[in-house]
């Protein structure tokens, strides 16, 4: 970028000040401020008070427990039978406080529309001994045939088909109707019991426990392939994003991959790119040409000008200028290029076919950039993940062996590993926001950059840590004292990284509101609210030699801490970020 336009953009990081000072950090609740690395009890505190749940996991038996539950409710309160109970709710798709609003609203006409009915539409005489099938026409014993509520006779095979295919037919048999066209009465499970086969009655009670997840507007299935828990949320209460016990995390409003803190449209419009068919017209766009006489796209990745298309087209043409090969030679300058062409380019016969082409090109290559990152950040979450598993299931174990210390004195390591794992996903899906910013937006789309930059940085500084360095004590003959030192340093990292990314966050969910609100500032000033660090060619902080209070001072005259980077004012003793003494 040149030096006008660093002028003129460098207005949007004067908030840095604000994001990364002392008054916004988060990794301490403390009213003192101090904060103690060694003191893993608090800081577990502080981030479940962060990561306060809003939704609740639910396995199979607690959503049969709730289930049964709600049902004796109506039953009870309604004094009907349970299998009544269960076919009203069914239909005010498990609202109790439906069901109560309208049956006690208009009984009778709840009664009609769901089908239970108070007394049989047909009433059959004790007295006669046979009867016939509606269905069949057969004429059976009375012990063979069987009628739901409205009383219509039909033989057991009859009723047992009936069922069988409903329930073959997909859930649409929990809203079973007598076979009779002109009665709407109610089917129940009684009666499914009474009649389905062992294979059709599961079946059933699978559909029914399933409609008490999908049919409730507060409760969804984990989308995770094979997971068999559901999850019932608070709406409103804030963040959508939910973590099963499966370990998959998912939105709770557009059930993709968690996805914060870009918006469900932004990740819909990202999914959708990624998947459709336009970049692979935009690369044949931006990198072939057409055979001017079959139409064909053709790829030139090297040789002269001179193409010839496949069989069975085998037309020969110029490569610039499209124009038929015979009319091409020595005289219109050869295999390496065309005069022709160049003529013409001059008096602007190409310019819109051109400009089309370097604009499929720039937005190509604007696309690859972002999505390369997108997917390595992805890979790398996955491979995090990988780690975190052999941590808790061989390496804490070896760990503490060697350094004799419980387990539960090194859930520090796992914390971070976490930690790694969660700002992996949030650096992945802020590529894809990057994307969306708009071009024009240039104090957004810089101050964007360096917080992405800086939460980068923090993480690749806590990542190396948690792999490289903990391998040392790994392979450690015996305990270390070096390890103390160790666990301070990471459990340092790992707050100041949790800051970087929730400023981040909250940054980028406040659609970067700041800069708009605060102003300008210039690079050197922002790199002041960070230590002076990033990417995109921001200077480091330099540190002097010479002791006593001119030790890491910077050309501001702030001292940058050695456990974050943070560059704190000369006046300061202690970092405002991590609470390290100077």
């Amino acid at each position: 970028m040149d030096s006008e336009d660093d002028m003129h953009d460098a207005n949007d990081v004067e908030s840095l000040d604000d994001f990364y000072s002392g008054e916004t950090v988060m990794a301490s609740d403390d009213d003192d401020g101090d904060y103690d690395f060694n003191d893993t009890d608090d800081s577990d505190d502080s981030t479940l008070h962060r990561q306060q749940q809003n939704y609740t996991i639910l396995s199979e038996r607690d959503i049969c427990q709730r289930q049964d539950d709600d049902i004796t409710m109506i039953s009870t309160v309604l004094s009907i039978s349970r299998v009544s109970a269960s076919i009203l709710l069914r239909h005010y798709n498990w609202s109790v406080s439906k069901v109560h609003d309208a049956w006690f609203a208009e009984e009778e006409k709840v009664r009609k529309s769901v089908g239970l009915l108070e007394k049989p539409v047909v009433q059959i005489s004790k007295n006669i001994k046979e009867l016939t099938c509606g269905i069949c026409f057969e004429t059976y014993p009375r012990d063979r045939i069987t009628s739901a509520a409205c009383g219509h006779p039909f033989c057991v095979t009859c009723w047992t088909g009936y069922i069988s295919t409903s329930i073959n037919d997909g859930p649409g048999c929990l809203m079973l109707r007598c076979p009779d066209p002109s009665c709407g009465a109610a089917v129940g499970q009684d009666m499914i019991n009474l009649l389905a086969s062992s294979e059709d009655k599961e079946k059933y009670s699978r559909y029914l426990l399933r409609s008490y997840i999908e049919d409730n507007r507060k409760t969804k299935w984990c989308p995770a392939p094979g997971c068999e828990y559901a999850v019932d949320f608070v709406v409103g209460s804030g963040s959508y994003d939910v973590s099963c016990h499966c370990s998959y995390s998912f939105c709770w409003n557009c059930t993709e991959e968690a996805h914060r803190p870009v918006d469900c449209g932004t990740v819909a419009k990202w999914i959708l790119k990624n998947s459709a068919e336009s970049e692979n017209m935009n690369w044949i766009l931006a990198n072939s040409k057409p055979c001017p006489k079959c139409k064909r796209p053709i790829e030139k990745n090297q040789g002269c000008m001179h193409i010839t298309c496949t069989p069975p087209c085998k037309f020969e043409f110029c490569w610039l200028c499209l124009g038929a090969w015979s009319d091409h030679g020595e005289r219109t300058g050869g295999f390496y290029a065309c005069n022709r062409y160049e003529t013409a380019k001059q008096e602007g016969v190409y310019d819109e076919t051109e400009k089309r082409r370097e604009m499929a090109k720039n937005s190509l290559e604007r696309y690859t950039h972002y999505y390369e990152r997108w997917a390595t950040n992805q890979s790398s979450r996955q491979k995090a993940l990988a780690d975190l598993h052999q941590m808790q299931t061989v390496h804490l174990e070896k760990l503490s062996d060697k350094q004799s210390q419980p387990e539960s004195q090194l859930k520090f390591i796992t914390e971070a590993w976490l930690q790694i794992v969660e700002c992996r996903r949030v650096l992945k899906w802020t590529y894809a926001y990057g994307f969306y910013l708009p071009e024009n937006e240039h104090a957004k789309r810089q101050f964007f950059e360096y917080l992405q930059g800086e939460a980068e940085s923090g993480l690749e500084r806590l990542h190396q840590c948690a792999e490289k360095e903990l391998q040392v004590y790994l392979n450690a003959d015996g305990p270390t004292q070096a390890f103390n030192e160790f666990r301070t340093k990471l459990a340092g990292l790992t707050s100041v990284t949790r800051n970087y990314f929730e400023n981040l966050v909250r940054a980028l969910e406040n659609g970067l509101s700041d800069v708009d609100g605060h102003g300008a500032c210039s690079r050197a000033g922002s790199s002041k609210s960070l230590g002076g660090k990033g990417r995109g060619g921001r200077g480091k902080a330099t540190s002097s030699k010479s002791g006593g209070p001119s030790r890491n001072l910077d050309d501001s005259g702030c001292w940058s801490c050695e456990h974050c980077t943070f560059a704190n004012t000369v006046s300061a003793t202690i970092c405002e970020i991590c609470r390290q003494h100077r």
